[in-house]
């Protein structure tokens, strides 16, 4: 059995690239990938703590970093939980950047609490050792 002469290719602009891979997914891809690259770096063992993170297996998460291919939704999860970057990547394309401030606020009290705490820490050693 043979094709026919019509039909047996897609269309070369059809929204979707060489690989079969629509555009916006494309973008997706590339994005979270920079994201991780930002978060772990680029390198075996970023992609091992990144497959560590999501349960994912390793090839898998190498072509994430590649921008090959976009995590699930399962695994976009566990990526936000662990990653501010992809955290911030995620809401950017969502269009929900307004939500990132107070991420980045309740970082910074917190950063701020444990300052407080190591200030006063510093500070009691020093009544101590005047004492002596």
């Amino acid at each position: 059995m043979s094709f026919p002469k019509k039909g047996k290719f897609f269309p070369k602009k059809n929204g979707y690239d060489d690989n079969g891979q629509n555009e916006p997914d494309k973008v997706f891809a590339l994005e979270i990938a920079a994201a991780l690259r930002r978060s772990v770096g680029d390198s075996s063992a970023g992609a091992k703590v990144v497959a560590s993170w999501t349960g994912a297996n390793e090839k898998t998460v190498k072509n994430w970093f590649a921008g090959k291919y976009g995590p699930s939704g399962e695994h976009l999860v566990a990526l936000v939980r662990h990653s501010d970057d992809v955290l911030g990547t995620f809401l950017a394309m969502a269009g929900r950047e307004e939500l990132m401030v107070a991420v980045k606020l309740i970082a910074a009290e917190q950063a701020i609490a444990e300052l407080l705490k190591a200030v006063r820490l510093l500070g009691s050693e020093g009544v101590d050792k005047g004492r002596t």
